[in-house]
């Protein structure tokens, strides 16, 4: 709502800024007049000249010009000094056939004032000029050399033109000068305007580290001096890409400037105009997307846990879901306790799993949503939980707390239990709704990150919360009766094969042996509950016998398993496709190859993934489409942590997978893929981008692909 008038008003400061460097610069004295004396002085930022040891001809001599303010809030400007200030200008006096060269400056540093950009030094600098010394010039001797300085001495709230009239003498640390000089690499970068930025390649070793990388523009009026900027690495070469001035000029032949890494130090490129890479490792800004109003994304949560409920991930807990619906219809107060108790469950544990994620970023950790099951003790313990539910479905032992015959406070408890799990199984899945305000919740300040969270679990919470409270949407459902103990057998297929599922997962993150010793463990647990059972269909005091008979299990479990785990080295099991493993450094490669570019994020645990690869993905009429095509295919396989995906999902504004990523020949950006795949969309999407190219090769139709 404010963005207008805000941009508005850094516009107007920003010309009213260059009236005055304008007005300023035409006061200052001609190159053609001789030496003035000074009109303002540099009483707030003192200039020394000095030189470095006496000159010899045919050699190149070097000048010094060291500022230094006479306290800390003043500060100086790089040659092109941003949104405001004043560069310095400079006029020698030397001996005849004498030549200056441009000035050498140190690296400067951003402030921004106003939403000013301004490129400045703070301290004491030095600015070195070479002088090159004619061969005929006499030896010996230290010649007389002035300089005439206009600068400009500024504040965070004042500024102040400064002059001065200084003549050389030898001196100074130019040894110390020397280094901080931001020195010349030795290849030409290249730039190139796209779609409103400057895009620059500069050469740069791939080990140079770049703790805080920005880069500055010598070229005045050329870029948005204040706007984000976005670097990534490829190979050897960083690649800046800078929004451009909505009211400044052409680069020219040449952009000119300095790449800053932090910390002082940086190199001078010399760019020209040529192709630059596309794509690269992100190391400093972001993907510039249009973020969504907050209201958007809080009702994309909300849908998003709505659809939540049928997505397939869920489905196994909907027998848990059955169970209570059915056993509401016992009462007004009983179902609305339960209807309550279930949705707190379920939005407590959506809230707390976003806060440890939040708090793990916020400790430098690279995890996404679903990070816990990344984690092979955590689906373990899922493994045994789901064993265990199963196991009471089917008749092997009773549990009162979820027994269809409980009181209100037991169901209650039941339910919230029920939530809880429920909550923590669809956090695989991120439906079509949920993806923006996942996305959105990993930038956004924490408190509102966590009230995205909370919506989400509303969404997944919804329809049991309205069949709690709501007495004309409960009387649809089956009256209380015999029947439900069968329904709650008949419900115990859907949780084995859930359990099957998670033993598959099992093998699948820890190896075969870490699988076996898990399936013993829940042997053990299941043989105790079926001890339960029998005592307790005897009328027996049972739960004792339960840990006699679990405890060696138990314990055999917690000493194996973390000696059989076997670290994942398998990056993705065979494809139709035969994608190639995702890294950055492949994907930089396959977009240079010219050809079209499908990437896809996915993970065993992630149902959703699942079932977009049999439907869409894992298809000979794929596979022939994006032959035809000319497609690359590359997978990025999140099963297991792995810090480049988690880094590569954050940089595309991603909470987690799945994620489909559509890059085109020469696009600065690719195309995001619905989460949801149909078995003809890649199909489709591989003919469109054979048709764009020109290509004369056909795209296999659907009809009997299969």
């Amino acid at each position: 709502m404010f963005a207008a008038p805000r941009i508005a008003a850094v516009a107007w400061l920003k010309a009213l800024a260059a009236l005055c460097l304008a007005l300023y610069a035409a006061s200052s004295a001609s190159q053609d007049e001789p030496l003035a004396a000074p009109r303002f002085g540099d009483e707030n930022i003192a200039v020394e000249l000095f030189a470095d040891g006496l000159p010899e001809p045919g050699e190149e001599w070097m000048l010094a010009l060291r500022f230094t303010p006479r306290s800390k809030e003043w500060h100086g400007y790089w040659r092109n000094p941003g949104d405001a200030g004043q560069g310095m200008t400079l006029r020698l006096d030397l001996p005849d056939g004498w030549e200056a060269g441009d000035a050498l400056y140190p690296v400067p540093e951003t402030l921004v004032i106003g939403g000013l950009m301004n490129h400045i030094y703070e301290g004491r600098y030095a600015v070195l000029v070479p002088v090159r010394v004619p061969e005929e010039a006499a030896a010996g001797g230290m010649p007389q050399v002035r300089a005439q300085v206009e600068f400009l001495a500024c504040t965070d709230r004042v500024c102040v033109p400064q002059d001065a009239l200084v003549e050389a003498s030898t001196g100074g640390d130019f040894a110390r000068w020397r280094a901080e000089v931001a020195p010349l690499i030795d290849a030409r970068a290249r730039f190139e305007m796209s779609a409103g930025a400057l895009r620059i390649g500069v050469p740069l070793p791939a080990e140079v580290d770049l703790p805080e990388p920005h880069v500055f523009i010598g070229n005045e009026r050329l870029v948005d001096y204040a706007a984000s900027q976005t670097l990534r690495r490829t190979d050897d070469m960083l690649i800046a890409e800078i929004p451009l001035d909505d009211y400044g000029e052409g680069a020219g032949d040449t952009v000119s400037g300095i790449l800053a890494f932090g910390a002082g130090a940086g190199v001078r490129f010399e760019a020209e105009p040529g192709a630059v890479p596309a794509g690269g490792e992100l190391v400093a800004g972001s993907v510039e997307t249009a973020t969504p109003p907050l209201w958007t994304l809080v009702l994309g949560a909300l849908v998003g846990g709505l659809i939540l409920n049928i997505m397939p991930c869920v489905f196994p807990i909907l027998s848990l879901k059955a169970l209570s619906l059915a056993r509401a219809g016992e009462s007004e107060a009983a179902a609305r306790i339960e209807g309550a108790a279930y949705t707190v469950g379920v939005v407590i544990a959506c809230v707390g799993l976003g806060a440890v994620m939040l708090a793990l970023r916020a400790a430098g950790e690279q995890v996404g949503w679903a990070f816990q099951l990344q984690e092979p003790g955590v689906v373990v313990a899922l493994l045994l939980l789901a064993s265990v539910i199963t196991a009471n479905f089917a008749g092997v032992f009773e549990l009162p707390s979820i027994s269809t015959g409980a009181g209100a406070r037991k169901g209650a408890g039941g339910a919230f239990a029920t939530g809880l799990l429920a909550a923590f199984a669809a956090t695989p899945c991120t439906g079509p709704f949920m993806a923006a305000a996942l996305g959105a919740a990993l930038l956004l300040p924490a408190p509102i990150a966590l009230v995205l969270f909370a919506m989400l679990g509303l969404g997944l919470a919804l329809p049991f919360l309205l069949l709690g409270f709501v007495p004309a949407l409960r009387r649809r459902l089956p009256k209380p009766g015999a029947w439900m103990n069968t329904f709650r057998r008949v419900m115990a297929i859907p949780m084995g094969l859930t359990a099957l599922a998670l033993v598959w997962l099992t093998v699948q993150l820890g190896g075969r042996g870490f699988g076996l010793f898990a399936l013993i463990a829940v042997f053990g647990v299941v043989l105790a509950l079926w001890v339960v059972g029998r005592l307790q269909q005897a009328g027996k005091m049972a739960w004792p016998a339960f840990g006699l008979v679990a405890a060696p299990f138990l314990i055999f479990g917690a000493f194996a398993l973390p000696a059989g785990y076997e670290p994942r080295t398998e990056r993705m099991a065979e494809s139709v496709l035969d994608p190639v493993p995702f890294s950055r450094k492949a994907l930089t490669t396959a977009r240079a190859s010219g050809d079209p570019v499908f990437v896809w994020f996915t993970a065993d645990w992630c149902v959703t993934c699942k079932v977009n690869e049999s439907v869409a993905i894992e298809r000979e009429a794929t596979r022939e489409a994006f032959e035809a095509a000319g497609v690359v295919p590359m997978v990025g396989d999140w099963t297991v942590r792995d810090e480049a995906i988690t880094q590569f999902l954050s940089d595309r504004g991603a909470a987690g997978v799945p994620l489909y990523l559509w890059y085109e020949p020469g696009a600065a950006e690719p195309e995001q893929l619905p989460q949801v795949l149909g078995p003809s969309s890649l199909v489709e999407r591989a003919a469109l981008s054979r048709t764009s190219s020109g290509s004369a090769r056909s795209v296999p139709s659907e009809a009997g692909s299969d």
